[in-house]
């Protein structure tokens, strides 16, 4: 399986450690501002980038958060607990 499609971390892991909030535009054009899980997660930017964003917050581990944003106006934000 590749990489890409498989979860490189547990749904546990990343509640226990990040709240996630997302802010923009989804794919129906409608705004949104809040907090997701795991799951709304992967079914607004799907699992590869999932994977890319929690590692990227797990590299940053010094800041508060972790901004990461798309091209399509989406941008997601992982807040440290």
């Amino acid at each position: 399986m590749d990489k890409n499609n498989k979860r490189m971390y547990s749904t546990t892991f990343i509640n226990r450690n990040y709240r996630i909030k997302v802010y923009g535009v989804d794919i129906e054009g409608k705004r949104i501002n809040k907090l997701v899980g795991v799951s709304g997660l992967i079914e607004l930017v799907g699992m590869e980038f999932l994977n890319k964003f929690i590692t990227r917050a797990i590299n940053n581990i010094d800041a508060d958060s972790t901004r990461c944003r798309l091209r399509r106006g989406l941008q997601v934000t992982l807040y440290n607990k």
